[in-house]
């Protein structure tokens, strides 16, 4: 299919990646009936950005393939390439310091009305006018509100695509005026080989520690990221020997702006191994962790069920939270008690 090719700007990964072939030709053959407002769904880190980037570039191309597909070569389609198109917006939780982009919790509604304001103005090149919202569940209550009375009379040749892992956490009001799209998920062997032809050496190991989500892999295959893993996994594996202290200073040995998101990869890393503690108890695979997969069977045999899945929900709580200010070092320290006196 013309202009289907998956296209790599810079960083930026635009669709459709291998696995999403399939669903982009269903998508093209509805360009016709295309709604004002689309929400694209499904597990974080299979690409469902990239897909919806790419339908952008669809109803922004000036000179479509004969199926619909962006043709790749127009003003239009370059200018999206470049991430300058005058008729694309797209919102995320960053905000701008002195030039510097730096992630904020939050969506505010200040964003979503200069939007709001953008998408009632005459498009510069005289066509289509695409706001791209990503992820649209961190727009906050007032963001939401404001989104919504837009969505409810959406300007003409205007189109929203909002991006979201926890479609949950959107209003109902919201959700129910946008055409649902599920982002398609990769087989193992897609995943694997994408993963191989972007150098990662232990591509199973990326995947697996990634719940299947091959770009979350790519970003997961750091060398830096797994060397720090790989020590708290090993710590892990030793409960007896385990030293909350220790493990916690290495919180504190990491620059301040990066301590938040090192406790979040670290509860993610207990809820990984928590699973896998579970899973071979009740038999199961595969495991996130296989490389230590006899620690992981001498510890199921010596852990109580019951007490494991309460930690496990315990973790899942403490993930919630993690938007919320937070001691890093203590949080850690907190946990890592709590799990070595699941051993005993």
């Amino acid at each position: 299919m013309a202009g289907m090719a998956s296209v790599q700007t810079g960083q930026a990964l635009h669709a459709p990646l291998p696995w999403q072939q399939g669903s982009a030709r269903q998508l093209l053959a509805r360009r016709a009936r295309w709604p004002h407002a689309a929400l694209v769904t499904g597990p974080a880190g299979i690409g469902k950005r990239a897909l919806a980037h790419w339908l952008a570039q669809v109803l922004l191309c000036e000179t479509p393939s004969a199926d619909g597909a962006p043709c790749g070569a127009c003003a239009s389609c370059r200018y999206v390439a470049a991430a300058q198109h005058p008729d694309l917006r797209v919102v995320e939780p960053i905000e701008f310091d002195d030039g510097e982009a730096k992630p904020v919790e939050w969506i505010a509604v200040d964003r979503i009305r200069a939007l709001t304001t953008w998408a009632g103005l005459t498009s510069h090149r005289g066509g289509a006018k695409v706001a791209l919202i990503a992820p649209a569940e961190r727009m906050n209550a007032a963001a939401a509100n404001a989104l919504l009375k837009t969505l409810e009379e959406p300007p003409g040749d205007t189109y929203f695509l909002l991006v979201s892992h926890a479609p949950a956490r959107l209003t109902a009001t919201i959700a129910s005026r946008c055409q649902r799209i599920t982002a398609p998920r990769p087989t193992p062997e897609e995943a694997r080989a994408w993963l191989a032809a972007y150098g990662v050496a232990d591509a199973e190991g990326a995947r697996a520690q990634a719940a299947g989500a091959p770009l979350r892999a790519l970003t997961l295959a750091d060398p830096g990221y797994q060397a720090e893993r790989a020590a708290w996994m090993r710590a892990l594996a030793m409960p007896g020997t385990l030293s909350a202290n220790d493990l916690g200073a290495r919180i504190d040995a990491m620059p301040r702006e990066l301590r938040k998101e090192r406790l979040a990869a670290i509860v993610d890393w207990l809820i990984g191994w928590c699973a896998d503690l579970a899973r071979v108890r009740a038999g199961g695979a595969p495991l996130e962790n296989a490389a230590l997969a006899s620690a992981l069977r001498e510890l199921a045999a010596s852990v109580a069920a019951v007490p494991l899945f309460r930690y496990h929900r315990s973790l899942l709580r403490q993930r919630a939270l993690l938007a919320h200010p937070l001691q890093p070092r203590l949080v850690v320290e907190a946990l890592l008690i709590d799990y070595r006196a699941l051993f005993g």
